[in-house]
């Protein structure tokens, strides 16, 4: 499996909170000149981004393996596109996304089965890292309620599946060689940022 240096990816059911870690992260990293930080995220903002994120919020339907083409879309512009990760990496920036591949492996293989998704990620590289943020379905629902507005898998059913496939597919990217890291996510969220920051603080860019 083809490895990205500096390239650190949060995954975890919706509620699993990868937002608001991505958000601590950059706090404590604020006052600090290096490395750089490149924050960004899945759904991005681009124009295929956009479509897919007024899926989620069911202003538009699709077809689970036509949305599942639109995430890979979107991701292959994230990764390749002018503004793209590599392009940051190659400035010598730390880049960190909220979800990347396994999120579609795990999401849209509930949606339209294994094949599809797995066929359409398989050309993506792995990140140096992945993180993910484990917890119990109905802690994570109980944070989301105070959302005005639920996305389409943003339900107990459809998170508890989740959380099962992501268990099974981490175990998958383990044994390719990719490198993830659990941690317990039901904490509160300072401890879980003292516990992102031991792990990436060891990085190689952060002791340059």
């Amino acid at each position: 499996m083809v490895v990205i240096p500096n390239f650190v990816v949060f995954e975890g059911g919706d509620g699993s909170g990868t937002s608001t870690q991505l958000s601590m992260l950059l706090n404590r990293l604020k006052n600090t000149k290096k490395p750089v930080i490149f924050p960004t995220f899945e759904p991005t903002d681009g124009q295929i981004g956009k479509l897919i994120r007024s899926a989620l919020k069911k202003e538009v339907f699709f077809k689970p393996e036509t949305l599942a083409m639109l995430f890979a879309a979107d991701r292959n512009e994230h990764l390749y596109g002018q503004d793209g990760i590599l392009a940051h990496i190659s400035h010598g920036e730390l880049a960190v996304s909220d979800r990347y591949l396994l999120s579609s492996l795990v999401y849209q293989g509930i949606e339209c089965g294994d094949e599809l998704p797995q066929l359409l990620n398989s050309p993506f590289p792995a990140p140096e890292l992945t993180i993910f943020f484990d917890i119990e379905p109905e802690i994570a629902i109980e944070r989301m309620k105070n959302r005005d507005s639920l996305e389409i898998y943003e339900n107990r059913e459809f998170q508890e599946k989740a959380r099962q496939k992501y268990k099974s597919a981490i175990t998958q990217y383990g044994k390719s060689g990719a490198r993830v890291e659990i941690i317990d996510a039901s904490k509160i969220a300072e401890e879980v940022a003292d516990k992102v920051w031991s792990i990436l603080s060891v990085m190689p860019i952060f002791n340059v």
